[in-house]
């Protein structure tokens, strides 16, 4: 009788010992936000596929830039494919609605999208989210200044018609107001336009100082090139969402003096040597373009990668409360990335907190310039 109990003891150890951890992965590989969501598809395919001496399955799926896919997606990791995490998905909307089917779960949930309503403001659902891309907030607060240092007085808006362009007119509009700025102009467009021109007129017509884009990936560069087509002479800026080298290959010479808030990992070779964040997003910057080739490295993918080391982080304390595979060890990896201190990643450093599931600061945000058709730190 004993040596039958000691002989089920050792094999339920084992099999929990061999137990491997089941990541779910949803993005835009296809869509308009295909161009954000290719290099993070990419970037998985280069983390660990060992943590802790755990085996490390990623089961990665393609939600086609569409919100109810996304959501089908992760019902499907979880109830499916049993995953002890998800990560994504690429776009804002996106991620917004998946944040009930990870909450209902009890799964963590790491968003590749960059809008703060993911992981604000803390309530029960939100605690199980977190996210690596900097908030709005952080980067409007980039752009305000970079205006007021080169005296815009005037600026016009233009961003999606959904929640990504509407959080930034949110966050940019009330910063600006404080600032001084006067805001002139308000349009918006479908991630699927192949026009702006309405949009584009009545912006002209206020004759803005600069115009601010709120959109993200190619579908951007639509309203940059309708603005130069009619002549526009003004400071153009773009957010954070068109940091990737297929905005730069569409938009062409009519991105040249383009401005944006973007993380260090897209300078990474221009950023002093003290910078904190350099050494973690060159390791990135060598990883990919080893894989990729050189100069394909862009933000998104170091989305992805920056999941991927809070991952790595928080692993190995919750494997020493839990068995992959459980419930238990959800709730160890949530309460692991919410204990996340002095992370270096490719973006910037990470410190979470209970009531901060992003846990950026300065650190994590560089202003550039286009010029010739490529990313120049602005000094």
């Amino acid at each position: 009788m004993k040596k039958t109990m000691l002989a089920a003891l050792l094999s339920a150890l084992s099999a929990a010992a061999l137990a491997d951890i089941n990541v779910g992965v949803t993005l835009s590989a296809t869509g308009p936000a295909a161009s954000l969501g290719i290099p993070e598809k990419n970037t998985i395919e280069l983390l660990p596929k060992t943590i802790a001496g755990q085996k490390v399955n990623y089961i990665v799926l393609d939600d086609a830039s569409d919100t109810t896919t996304a959501v089908r997606n992760t019902k499907k990791l979880i109830s499916e494919n049993k995953v002890d995490i998800v990560i994504g998905s690429t776009t804002t909307p996106n991620s917004l609605a998946m944040v009930d089917v990870a909450a209902e779960s009890e799964t963590p949930m790491i968003a590749m999208a960059a809008s703060a309503r993911i992981v604000e403001p803390m309530d029960e659902k939100r605690k199980w989210v977190f996210k690596t891309p900097q908030n709005d907030a952080q980067m409007s607060t980039a752009i305000v200044e970079h205006m007021t240092n080169h005296d815009i007085k005037t600026v016009a808006y233009i961003g999606f018609s959904d929640a990504y362009g509407e959080g930034w007119w949110n966050e940019f509009s009330k910063l600006a107001e404080v600032r001084k700025i006067k805001l002139v102009g308000n349009e918006r467009f479908n991630r699927t336009d192949t026009s702006v021109t309405g949009q584009i007129l009545k912006i002209l017509s206020a004759k803005p100082d600069a115009v601010l884009i709120g959109g993200a990936g190619t579908p951007a560069a639509l309203p940059q090139k309708s603005l130069k087509e009619k002549g526009y002479k003004g400071i153009i800026y773009q957010t954070h969402g068109v940091a990737n080298n297929d905005f730069l290959r569409i938009c062409g010479k009519d991105c040249e003096g383009t401005v944006l808030p973007t993380g260090p990992v897209l300078v990474a070779a221009q950023l002093p040597a003290d910078n904190p964040v350099k050494k973690s997003a060159t390791d990135y910057v060598s990883k990919y373009e080893a894989a990729y080739g050189k100069g394909s490295v862009n933000a998104f993918g170091g989305y992805a990668w920056d999941a991927g080391l809070l991952l790595a982080n928080a692993v190995p304390a919750a494997l020493k409360k839990a068995t992959p595979g459980s419930r238990e060890f959800r709730q160890a990896l949530r309460d692991a990335l919410e204990s996340t201190k002095n992370l270096p990643a490719s973006h910037g450093v990470f410190n979470m907190s209970p009531t901060d599931h992003l846990g950026f600061d300065q650190r994590a945000r560089v202003m550039v310039t286009i010029q010739q058709g490529a990313w120049k730190l602005s000094q």
